[in-house]
């Protein structure tokens, strides 16, 4: 009974419609609007070329306007151990609409399924991740900029295991050592945005079919360096908002000052309408200057 009581509070938590955090509310106006779009999974089947432009539009008319798109990955549908050609396509298709319906700013963070690493390819230039960094036009797969008096940090969280056919949620020690460096230096007055593709904190998995009295933490569900990283922001306050999407599921953690938010997917159920409970949809988020934030996710 206590875990049942525990699971709907959770549940009131995943389902509360929208949220203002620290002193958002207070504000004459936010210093920037992004709308954080993940797991489109675009192709050429089941209407998703027209939903996502209907999704598109739905974000550029939206009042104040929004000045940035956060992509949080799973742009195509699938590289996964795809075709060339098949891969091409949904490239091709995902390039032209972004250029003939969207005039907002985007910038891209890559997903499990934008990574070709089919071992018959393993040696060829498109391998992994490369491909589709060429097609976002990015050197790396972790980059940060600022914006606005905010400083953005973009995370490659998508790696493939120990026995190279399956990913992991993490950073590894090459780019862990980077967002170290990152923080370090940035100004203490300078509020931090993380974006991943896998969540690094999650409350969605213990909503797991078929668990019966057992919660399961997969590696490919949320980062599996999670301490690690929630013991870094924890001597950097000033990092406020982590935004994650890969399990097409809404929640939100607060943790340490920290808010997790995973922001559903523009696909839903891959094009099949809800998932679970979460409709199709993005996050739409007013940042300001104080570090505070107003956040709501909208189903297009």
């Amino acid at each position: 009974m206590e875990r049942r009581s525990a699971l709907k509070n959770i549940g009131g938590l995943l389902l509360a419609p929208s949220l203002t955090f620290g002193e958002a509310a207070k504000q004459v106006a936010p210093v920037l609007r992004i709308a954080h779009l993940t797991d489109v999974h675009l192709k050429n089947e089941f209407e998703a070329p027209a939903k996502f432009i209907k999704c598109l539009h739905h974000v550029q008319q939206q009042t104040p306007k929004v000045d940035l798109i956060l992509n949080g990955g799973d742009i195509v549908f699938d590289m996964n151990k795809e075709n060339i050609s098949t891969i091409n396509d949904q490239w091709k298709l995902f390039n032209n609409t972004m250029k003939s319906e969207c005039s907002v700013p985007a910038k891209y963070c890559l997903g499990n399924h934008d990574i070709w690493w089919n071992e018959n390819n393993k040696g060829q230039a498109v391998y992994g991740k490369q491909y589709t960094l060429d097609q976002l036009g990015l050197s790396k797969p972790y980059h940060s900029w600022t914006q606005n008096g905010w400083k953005f940090i973009v995370l490659d969280s998508v790696h493939l295991d120990i026995d190279d056919t399956w990913y992991i949620g993490k950073l590894g020690e090459e780019q862990f050592a980077w967002l170290e460096n990152e923080l370090k230096t940035t100004d203490s007055g300078t509020n931090v945005l993380i974006l991943s593709h896998i969540p690094i904190l999650t409350a969605t998995l213990m909503v797991e079919d078929n668990v019966v009295n057992k919660w399961q933490m997969l590696g490919g569900e949320m980062h599996t360096d999670t301490s690690r990283i929630i013991n870094l922001f924890y001597q950097h306050p000033n990092v406020k908002l982590c935004l994650s999407g890969h399990i097409h599921l809404r929640d939100k953690v607060l943790y340490n000052n920290v808010n997790y938010i995973c922001n559903g997917a523009v696909s839903g159920a891959w094009w099949r309408g809800n998932n679970r409970q979460t409709a199709p949809g993005y996050g739409l988020i007013d940042l300001y200057a104080d570090g505070s934030f107003k956040e709501d996710y909208i189903n297009y």
